[in-house]
């Protein structure tokens, strides 16, 4: 497997590093750094199995046979144009002040084959894609002859004038050109996106053999939650996490199921996740971290084996995962994120994406990175890694820059609407300054930037 891989970090040697701190909290010594956090996760899966695709559903996918051709692609030697085929040696003296006149003695279109050769000092009229008749060996376009000067002035096209001359091979697509006969056009472990499933498509496969998508529960637990829909109730929110979760496991070519809402009780909680023990993982939100109530920690430890960890990272330190069996003795991974909305946000992005791209048959590699300068500062006070909200765009010198997208603080979501990356400040720098420069990953890739 594919170990994951960090954003590569600038040398902060000159920044101020975090002074020691002698009265570090208890559960400090013990915190997980986010990697090793990601590789005691991602030991717990692998990739799923194939199944018979529909060619469409499979864009995203990873193909699990190899793709062979069984008929030369283009089948036939084929105009590249709209124009004439003809004898290249017979348009050797064509110009446009004397164009070579040549008797057309046929044509053909796309999907027709050829009546007949193309004789000594004839042309055939051919369409883009049609199969080149014999005896030709160059296609001259429309724009190269006089075709429009003959029809304007109410001329039969039973001759037409070249004026420029062709040489052996212009514009014709010789046949298997881009595919031969036997040929693997692609390879097991492909993963199919449009031009893939295209070239699927041209050698007659309307289906291919695809790792399915891993189907993921998602469950929110907590007395204070309501559904969207319902009435607002003073003192309660509604369940934001469930519906913004589902939508980074579909983006990540998930499919999510959205089991609802678990209350504060046992017996809440267990038929929540009962209707999840059907699925690929299992993923709840809020109950983990140590001032919570213990009724989601106790029910998890209860159904499998959970770990509740500390992981260095701001935000999202709270984080549980382990696996939870069911009645049948089927496990099931389970992946616990904070109740903090932008902590579920992040923590899911930095594991739940990697654990579904290994269960896609896709290696857990981590996002795309940019270097950007900071136009603000970001405080790292208790020696975590910090995952900071920015908007990157590019300067007038064509370089990146990043601002913060306002409260940082992890229940404020508005401030990922405007983000799209992560800038990183490292868990041993304590502040990064305005005009540093800074790695960035990138989770979203705007045209109007890039």
């Amino acid at each position: 497997m594919e170990r994951y891989s960090r954003p590569a970090m600038a040398d902060h040697s000159h920044r101020r590093e975090l002074e020691p701190r002698p009265h570090r909290h208890h559960y400090d010594a013990d915190m997980l750094s986010v990697e090793d956090a990601l590789e005691r996760i991602l030991a717990h899966f692998s990739r799923l199995d194939a199944v018979d695709t529909p060619l469409l559903e499979a864009c995203g996918r990873v193909l699990d046979e190899d793709l062979v051709a069984t008929f030369d692609i283009p089948p036939l030697a084929n105009s590249a144009m709209d124009g004439y085929a003809v004898r290249s040696a017979d348009t050797s003296s064509a110009s446009s002040e004397r164009p070579r006149d040549l008797p057309v003695v046929g044509s053909v279109a796309a999907g027709e084959l050829p009546d007949r050769p193309v004789p000594p000092g004839g042309a055939i009229r051919i369409m883009t894609g049609a199969p080149a008749p014999a005896g030709a060996d160059a296609v001259v376009p429309f724009e190269d002859t006089d075709e429009m000067e003959r029809r304007r002035a109410g001329a039969a096209l039973d001759v037409i004038g070249i004026r420029t001359p062709a040489e052996p091979g212009d514009n014709i697509r010789p046949a298997g050109e881009d595919a031969r006969a036997g040929e693997v056009v692609l390879k097991r472990g492909s993963l199919m996106r449009p031009a893939e499933i295209g070239v699927a498509a041209s050698i007659g496969r309307k289906s291919v053999c695809a790792v399915r998508r891993p189907v993921v529960a998602i469950i929110s637990t907590g007395d204070e939650l309501l559904s969207p829909g319902e009435p607002h109730q003073a003192g309660k929110i509604y369940n934001s996490n469930a519906y913004s979760v589902a939508a980074l496991v579909e983006r990540f070519g998930g499919e999510p199921r959205v089991i609802g809402i678990a209350r504060d009780t046992v017996k809440s909680l267990n038929e929540a996740l009962d209707a999840g023990m059907r699925y690929d993982m299992i993923v709840t939100s809020a109950g983990v971290s140590k001032g919570d109530y213990d009724v989601v920690k106790d029910v998890l430890s209860e159904r499998g084996s959970i770990a509740l960890w500390s992981v260095r990272m701001r935000p999202a330190k709270p984080l549980a995962f382990g696996s939870l069996r069911g009645p049948d003795g089927r496990s099931v991974p389970h992946l616990g994120l904070p109740g903090n909305p932008v902590s579920a946000m992040v923590a899911f992005e930095q594991f739940g994406r990697p654990a579904l791209r290994v269960m896609l048959g896709l290696p857990p590699v981590s996002r795309p990175s940019v270097r950007a300068t900071l136009d603000d500062d970001i405080y790292n006070h208790d020696g975590r890694r910090v995952y900071a909200r920015v908007t990157v765009y590019k300067a007038r010198n064509g370089s990146y820059r990043a601002r913060t997208t306002g409260n940082q603080s992890s229940g404020v979501l508005t401030s990922m609407v405007a983000a799209n990356g992560l800038a990183i400040c490292p868990d041993d720098v304590a502040m990064m300054s305005a005009g540093d420069e800074v790695t960035v990953e990138m989770i979203d890739w705007p045209e109007t930037v890039f």
